[in-house]
C-alpha cells in the first residue's frame, strides 16, 4: 500500500491544526494511502521530539526526519514549514522533502503575525511541492510573494450527532435556564477574551472559557478573569459535539485566526455565533453567514430572548454547502490527482 505521512509540530491533540489534519488523514485513507502521522508529541506512529515546538536542535534531527518519512510517497507538512516555532524543524524537514512529492499545508504564515514577522525564510518551497492555504487571503499573500497556492477550506462533519444539552450544563454546575456564552478557544492574547467577557456582562450571562493559557499569557487571563463582573467557567472539554449543545451563544472575539473553526462547527450544531472583526472571518461571512458582531450587544440580547430559527438553518445550510468534509475530500482529491499522486 503507498504510504503518506503527515508531520508536524504535534498531532492528535485538541489544537485546530490537529483537527484539521485528522480530516485530511481521513480524506487520504478514503483515497487508498496508508497514513502515518508523525510528530514531536501527541498520539502519533513515529515520534522525532525535536519537531516539538520550541524543541532544542541537535545533530540527530535531520537523520531522525528523513528516516521517519523515507517510506512515503507522499507527505503533508502541517504548518511546520509555515511558521517559525521551530525553525531547526522546519529546516530538517525541508532538507528530507526536497525534490519529492509534498504538500505544505499553511495555516499560519509568519507574516500574520507581528512577533514572527521579520522571518522571512519561510514557508520552505521546492519546485515539487504543492502549497495549499486555508483562505483565499492567505492565497493572495503567497501570490504577491511568487509562490503559488491552492486554498481549500477546512472540512467539518456535517452530520455529526446533536450533544448532551443538560447534561453538559450538570458537569459544568450552570443551570438550565442561566445564559451560558462558550469560548471554545486557547487563551491567549489574539483570542479577544476581554471582549468576550465584556459582551457576557452585559448580557448578564456565564462566560465559559474552554482551553487554558499559553504563550505567556496566564498572569494577564486570571486578572481578567479575577476582575470579570460575571460568573466565569473554567472547565476543558475533548473537542465534540457537546461544546456546542451547551452553550445559547458562541463567542469569537479574535483579532487574527488563520480560519477559526468554532464558528462554522456552531453554526453546524444550531448555535448562534458572534465573531470578531479578524480578516478571514470577513471571508467567511461573506460567503453567506448571519453571524452577530461581537459588540452588537442589544441585537444579541434581543435574539436571545426571542430566536429566530431561519437564522439558523440558514447559517447551517451554508456550513453544509461550503464547509462539508465531502467538500473538502474532493479538493483534495482533485489536487492529488492533478499532480499525479494518488495511488
Amino acid at each position: 500500500m503507498t504510504t503518506c505521512a503527515i508531520v508536524s509540530f504535534r498531532l492528535g491533540l485538541t489544537d485546530g491544526v490537529s483537527i484539521v489534519a485528522a480530516t485530511w488523514a481521513d480524506a487520504l485513507r478514503s483515497f487508498g494511502f496508508d497514513v502515518v502521522t508523525v510528530a514531536g508529541e501527541g498520539p502519533v506512529d513515529r515520534t522525532i521530539p525535536g519537531l516539538a515546538i520550541g524543541a532544542s536542535a541537535d545533530d540527530e534531527l535531520t537523520p531522525a526526519v528523513a528516516e521517519a518519512l523515507g517510506d512515503a510517497a507522499v507527505v503533508v507538512v502541517e504548518n511546520l514549514c509555515t511558521i517559525p516555532l521551530n525553525l531547526p524543524a522546519a529546516r530538517a524537514v525541508a532538507r528530507a522533502l526536497a525534490g519529492r512529492p509534498a504538500i505544505l499545508h499553511h495555516h499560519d504564515p509568519p507574516w500574520q503575525r507581528d512577533r514572527f514577522a521579520h522571518v522571512t525564510e519561510l514557508p520552505a518551497d521546492d519546485p515539487a511541492w504543492r502549497h495549499v492555504t486555508i483562505n483565499h487571503l492567505t492565497e493572495r499573500q503567497f501570490a504577491d510573494r511568487g509562490l503559488t497556492a491552492t486554498t481549500i477550506y477546512n472540512g467539518f462533519d456535517v452530520h455529526a450527532p446533536p450533544g448532551d444539552r443538560l447534561g453538559t450544563r450538570a458537569r459544568l454546575g450552570v443551570d438550565p435556564d442561566e445564559i451560558l456564552v462558550a469560548h471554545p478557544v486557547r487563551a491567549i492574547a489574539r483570542k479577544g477574551i476581554g471582549s468576550a467577557l465584556a459582551l457576557c456582562e452585559e448580557l448578564e450571562a456565564t462566560y465559559w472559557l474552554l482551553g487554558e493559557a499559553e504563550e505567556g499569557y496566564g498572569d494577564e487571563l486570571d486578572g481578567l478573569l479575577t476582575a470579570a463582573r460575571c460568573q466565569v467557567v473554567r472547565h476543558p472539554l475533548p473537542h465534540g459535539p457537546d461544546i456546542y449543545a451547551a452553550p445559547d451563544l458562541v463567542v469569537f472575539p479574535s483579532t487574527w485566526e488563520g480560519f477559526g473553526n468554532p464558528p462554522i462547527e456552531a453554526s453546524l450544531a444550531g448555535r448562534p455565533v458572534a465573531v470578531g472583526p479578524y480578516p478571514v472571518g470577513a471571508e467567511l461571512r461573506g460567503l453567506g453567514f448571519e453571524w452577530f458582531d461581537v459588540g452588537d450587544t442589544d441585537r444579541i440580547r434581543a435574539w436571545l430572548a426571542e430566536p429566530d430559527p431561519t437564522v439558523i438553518e440558514h447559517n447551517r445550510r451554508v456550513a453544509e454547502e461550503q464547509f462539508s468534509l465531502e467538500v473538502m475530500t474532493g479538493r483534495l482529491r482533485g489536487l492529488l490527482d492533478e499532480a499525479g499522486w494518488l495511488p
